[in-house]
């Protein structure tokens, strides 16, 4: 019998360092105030901006804090302290948060536009580890994220403090978006390019066949003009329709293949005569993710898409909902 393999000491360091960050969240978590509350209701309650700010890792710590709250229904963007010394700082307005991210709490760059922040009027809150530092005790509210000790092992490169201020930030978001009661559908909205975006902001109107490039036909024409009007469209299938254009039928190349078994003589019958009565279709306002489900639970290949009075108005094929990842 082959010996069991060991773990390789790499692996046991990156497992150490990956639990020292799980058990640093938990810390936080344990010691989560009432101040968290007063910071999701506050932000819920801004009639401006969210600004996320800090320096370095935790300036990028920031920014992923800002687009985690755009995309969940907040408006929310970054500003780097530097820049809002020099200028930026012209994007902060009375009515909006700022919230300051700094594991010391004693960030130069950051501490220095606090003093122009209370002018301004906004609101500040503040992640950092160091509730007794300028920037706490200058913040509306502040948020404990210390940790005892750096995964680097010379307790120096931000990790484990990054870690923390990362997890709070998430912890604000989702709060957040929960309190502004955000939905999939608003998800959606701001995710377009997603899988779930397609599903739920695409409609067949944006994805079907139109005018001329709908296979239809007479219900008095011939079955020889029904086929060329299904060979020349490429769908392998034919709307049959009355006088006035409402949907009376169909025809597909699997009925065809049925006639042809059949035998006799079909060439000279009417389209109404061979057509399949009652066919699904979809609404101009049908969801190309509702209209996929319906034909895999068919297991057909095509849907006519139909006005509120029936009359067919555009195709959709399976392999154009396909295409767009649904």
């Amino acid at each position: 019998m082959s010996e069991p393999s060991q773990t390789r000491p790499i692996t046991t360091t990156g497992k150490k360092i990956l639990e020292q960050e799980a058990e640093a969240i938990l810390l936080i978590a344990g010691r989560l105030e009432e101040s968290f509350s007063d910071a999701v209701e506050l932000l819920a309650s801004c009639t401006g901006k969210i600004i996320i700010s800090g320096m370095g890792k935790s300036g990028i710590i920031g920014q992923k804090i800002a687009a985690t709250m755009a995309s969940t229904g907040t408006t929310a963007l970054f500003l780097h302290p530097a820049d809002a010394a020099h200028g930026d700082l012209g994007i902060v307005g009375h009515d909006d948060v700022v919230v300051c991210l700094s594991k010391s709490g004693t960030t130069e760059e950051l501490n220095f536009i606090i003093p122009a922040l209370r002018q301004i009027g906004a609101k500040i809150i503040a992640l950092t580890g160091n509730k007794r530092s300028f920037l706490a005790q200058n913040a509306d509210i502040t948020l404990d994220t210390g940790i005892e000790k750096e995964a680097c092992p010379y307790d120096l490169a931000p990790t484990t403090s990054t870690t923390a201020m990362l997890a709070m930030g998430d912890a604000l978001a989702i709060c957040l978006m929960q309190q502004k009661k955000f939905t999939q559908r608003d998800f959606a909205l701001t995710h377009p390019k997603g899988s779930l975006g397609r599903q739920l902001t695409v409609k067949v109107t944006d994805i079907m066949a139109k005018g001329n490039a709908v296979p239809l036909v007479a219900e008095n024409a011939l079955v020889t003009d029904l086929i060329l009007e299904m060979t020349s469209k490429r769908y392998g299938v034919s709307a049959i329709v009355d006088g006035d254009g409402h949907l009376r039928g169909i025809f597909t190349d699997g009925d065809l293949r049925r006639l042809v078994q059949r035998g006799g003589e079909f060439l000279s019958l009417s389209a109404g005569a061979v057509m399949t009565a009652n066919p699904k279709t979809v609404t101009t306002n049908t969801m190309a993710k509702e209209c996929l489900d319906i034909l895999e639970t068919w297991r057909i290949t095509q849907l006519l898409v139909c006005d509120s009075e029936l009359r067919p108005v555009g195709m959709v094929h399976i392999h154009d909902l396909v295409t767009l990842g649904l």
